[in-house]
């Protein structure tokens, strides 16, 4: 079986050009981009021939199966409810939405459709995340306890919509793992903003913290997690992290990107409780076509690089795992990881939790997704 996939955006989207030409489920049959010169750039060092210059002309070709949609933030909720109404499965950068209505949106046009959607959360497909997941369901984490993120980045010279944005409206990077990992979902949140950012940024989205720090309290369950964010004028180099803590074993991020990570045994003699550890790649999940992509780019050239690349440290391999997962769901036909409601659920927690902070840590509790 093979799926026509269509890219829309081609920025960070030619990124996973290769891996649909690749992956032996799909073809990569059209590309989207608003700019002729950049489109037409693209198709030809990659030899596609479908192209398309606005998304409602690609939506209504019967030939595209599933899309793959890297636009700016603010046309997500748009073009994947366009898409899903019209037929076609969704895959689709993070976030979901930027509000919580158009999440709900997005969960009842999947089911009005009965087609996938995918949010394409790089976390919980990177390398560190698969490592942990491995030892969570080996056992040897035993309970888990507390589960906690960060994603802080400078997003100073971004274009466009980034300057001022609320941390929080931009958080699926860490609320991912945390509810990911046990597949949890958030019930409430509570979140503190810190710190101001400088005069201009403010006005953009009338958010004026540094910092924003959330809890997050998962249902039927006992667990919670700890989350916080920044993206300006706060010191710190890029970092994308996860934390989990468990009764046997707990695993900690390095302080500084490229050290090991470390992982902390219990009732061993003090000195001997942390031990640096080697996160291996995990290629071996992948069709042998697409395992390559789990260590280079396509832009492997320096100049070439996205930023969200280059920030993101590759984004732990993550991207060939996040297409096979969104192509085998649809062959199989199952519900892919995270799937709609999942999305909705990780995305709302990030909107709620800026509300939550501009009304002083106010509990904001989240949709039942799952019953719309």
């Amino acid at each position: 079986m093979k799926i026509n996939v269509a890219i829309v955006g081609l920025g960070f989207g030619a990124e996973f050009i290769p891996i649909y030409q690749r992956h032996p489920h799909t073809n990569m049959y059209a590309i989207c981009q608003r700019n002729t010169e950049k489109l037409n750039e693209i198709g030809d060092a990659f030899g596609i021939e479908k192209r398309y210059n606005n998304i409602d002309d690609l939506l209504a070709d019967p030939e595209v199966d599933a899309v793959h949609i890297n636009s700016p933030i603010h046309n997500h909720a748009e073009q994947s409810l366009k898409a899903l109404r019209a037929g076609k499965h969704v895959a689709c950068t993070v976030p979901m939405a930027t509000t919580v209505e158009e999440c709900m949106e997005i969960v009842k046009a999947c089911n009005e459709t009965g087609k996938k959607y995918m949010m394409m959360e790089t976390v919980v497909y990177s390398r560190e995340f698969l490592f942990v997941k491995e030892l969570y369901e080996k056992g040897e984490l035993g309970k888990i306890q507390f589960l906690k993120a960060s994603h802080q980045q400078d997003m100073d010279g971004w274009p466009g919509y980034w300057p001022g944005l609320p941390p929080m409206h931009y958080a699926t990077h860490c609320v991912g793992p945390v509810s990911g990992l046990l597949k949890l979902e958030a019930e409430y949140v509570s979140c503190f903003g810190s710190g101001t950012i400088r005069e201009e940024l403010i006005p953009h989205y009338n958010s004026p913290f540094a910092i924003e720090s959330a809890h997050i309290k998962f249902k039927n369950s006992d667990l919670s997690a700890y989350v916080y964010r920044s993206l300006f004028d706060t010191a710190r180099q890029y970092r994308e992290s996860f934390e989990v803590y468990g009764s046997q074993k707990s695993f900690e991020w390095p302080l500084i990107e490229g050290e090991d990570p470390v992982i902390h045994t219990a009732k061993k003699a003090e000195h001997e409780i942390p031990e640096r550890v080697k996160v291996p790649d995990y290629a071996h999940y992948l069709p042998e076509e697409i395992q390559q992509f789990t260590t280079q780019g396509v832009y492997d050239l320096a100049e070439n690089s996205h930023l969200s690349f280059v920030q993101g440290s590759g984004h732990g391999g993550s991207h060939p795992h996040m297409v096979h997962e969104f192509v085998s769901a649809i062959v199989e036909d199952r519900d892919p990881f995270p799937n709609a409601v999942q999305s909705a659920n990780w995305t709302s927690v990030g909107i709620l939790a800026h509300d939550s902070a501009m009304e002083g840590g106010k509990l904001k509790n989240l949709p039942d997704f799952g019953s719309l």
